[in-house]
């Protein structure tokens, strides 16, 4: 499994592993403030040749509309290029995001990246 790893989203995401799932962690709020470059990120990797990426939310603190446009997206365009596309790792007060907006349903929520792994041996 490959990690991308973000100090901020801004700084620029560098590989780690070699395996076909990609890890995307962004760090702090995914918001109106970082959502456009956070998009062009997540947009790049679906055209890679990946065949799976993972949004880990764990070090996620807020998520506000923007946020979860870039992760509705994310899933349409996943789709568009036939790859997976999940998220785990979500905190309950982002999941409550989540709920609220009825998008737990439209979104396969994961409570780990192991949950993930064996969805995909699946």
């Amino acid at each position: 499994m490959q990690t991308l790893l973000s100090e901020s989203l801004l700084s620029e995401f560098s590989p780690v592993g070699s395996a076909s799932t990609t890890v995307v962690e962004p760090v702090g709020a995914l918001n109106a403030s970082n959502a456009a470059l956070f998009q062009r990120q997540l947009a790049t990797l679906l055209a890679s040749d990946c065949s799976s990426v993972l949004v880990d939310l764990s070090q996620v603190e807020t998520l506000d509309s923007a946020g979860l446009m870039v992760l509705i997206s994310a899933q349409t365009a996943a789709h568009q290029h036939q790859k997976r596309f999940g998220i785990c790792g979500v905190s309950p007060s982002i999941r409550i995001i989540f709920e609220v907006t009825q998008l737990d349903r439209a979104f396969t929520l994961f409570e780990s990246r192991a949950d993930y792994e064996v969805s995909l041996a699946s």
